[in-house]
């Protein structure tokens, strides 16, 4: 990381304090403190010929207090609450839309989705897309989704592996059966729809009396949970730790939290010829409380990410610390009409503040600060 200093030359020699000489130092830096990182811009001052605990002459013109507080290490930013992506399910078979369910309806497993010629299509739960027939024979994870459903649903006499077997055809025919569809034993292509889980219906692609068959959109479905996703510029990534609680404010300025489910890192070419394109981090938070968010279907809410925390520790202004010349950070002292420079590890930089620590540094200790 490139640090950058930029000095102020004194207008003239007058201008020089009788004590250490000063110059203001600018640095990009990336400061981690015990258990935490943050990122920021660092303006401090640099006490030139200091060594620990030496007497400094003449009072600076400011001074601060160190105090003891909470310091986070947390960024506001605008999220989108609703059901999460939208996905279409495509009709695999050929023949007239029959029936279709309302939008906002849940539909969960082995109930249909919608119907063609007036026969179902079924929705059962994977993560796994119907992409062939199933039949004797079949081997693989998509045979073994389809058992453990067929299961789940109150078939037996079969194994749920990865074979399809003859006696998976019974229970096939026996859930054909009770469909009303024609007992084949065999599961045609287009006949299921494999989703993670219920879904809702997000809208209608296909009206009922329509002409469909392989690849026509018939509807659209999102999960049933609420979430709420928000886009990061990469450098807040750090926020975005998978698992991480995160604080939803509502549009009623209700608080309820969540968990950081995914991240996605998106790069988006630029908008004209020559632009460098961008890259940003989609973050997907679950609701820890469903029922908070459940009088909006969409809306637009403020997430509070918080990388890092600090509890009870003692702080001082950012503009307090000195760079000393022997390296690290020190803080100028201030006792009655004397000041001496003291050298203190820094920790966690938040909102203008510093975490600080060492010899002599207590709280309501009185420290030097700039003009």
């Amino acid at each position: 990381m490139t640090v950058t200093e930029v000095a102020e030359p004194p207008t003239s020699t007058e201008q020089l304090p009788p004590r250490r000489s000063r110059r203001r130092v600018t640095a990009l830096l990336l400061t981690v403190g015990v258990a935490c990182a943050a990122v920021g811009v660092l303006v401090v001052r640099e006490a030139s010929n200091s060594a620990a605990d030496t007497a400094a002459t003449g009072l600076p013109p400011n001074t601060a207090r160190v105090t003891r507080q909470t310091l986070q290490d947390a960024q506001t930013v605008d999220g989108q609450l609703g059901y999460g992506t939208s996905r279409t399910a495509t009709s695999r078979l050929a023949g007239t839309v029959t029936q279709l369910p309302d939008s906002g309806a849940t539909i969960t497993r082995g109930k249909p989705l919608y119907t063609i010629d007036d026969e179902p299509v079924i929705l059962m739960y994977g993560n796994v897309p119907a992409y062939r027939p199933l039949t004797v024979g079949s081997e693989g994870p998509d045979v073994a989704q389809l058992e453990r459903n067929l299961q789940a649903l109150g078939y037996s006499g079969f194994t749920a592996d990865n074979t399809y077997t003859s006696s998976t055809a019974s229970a096939v025919a026996e859930w054909q059966d009770d469909l009303e569809l024609d007992a084949t034993g065999t599961v045609e292509l287009g006949r299921v729809v494999f989703a993670p889980a219920a879904v809702r219906i997000d809208g209608l692609r296909a009206s009922v009396g329509d002409p469909t068959g392989p690849g026509r959109p018939v509807l659209t479905y999102t999960g049933t949970a609420k979430e709420v996703t928000v886009e990061l510029d990469a450098a807040d990534q750090r926020l975005a730790e998978k698992g991480a609680t995160v604080d939803v404010t509502l549009p009623d300025r209700s608080t309820t939290s969540g968990r950081v489910a995914s991240s996605t890192t998106v790069i988006k070419p630029g908008g004209q010829q020559g632009e460098d394109p961008t890259t940003t981090v989609e973050v997907v938070v679950a609701l820890t409380d469903q029922k908070a968010a459940e009088e909006y279907v969409l809306a637009s809410v403020d997430v509070t990410f918080t990388a890092a925390e600090r509890a009870n520790v003692l702080t001082v202004p950012v503009a307090a610390l000195l760079a000393l010349s022997e390296g690290g950070f020190g803080v100028e002292v201030v006792d009655g009409t004397t000041t001496r420079y003291v050298p203190v590890r820094t920790g966690l930089f938040s909102g203008g503040r510093v975490e600080v620590s060492g010899s002599g540094i207590r709280e309501g200790t009185v420290v030097g600060m700039p003009k």
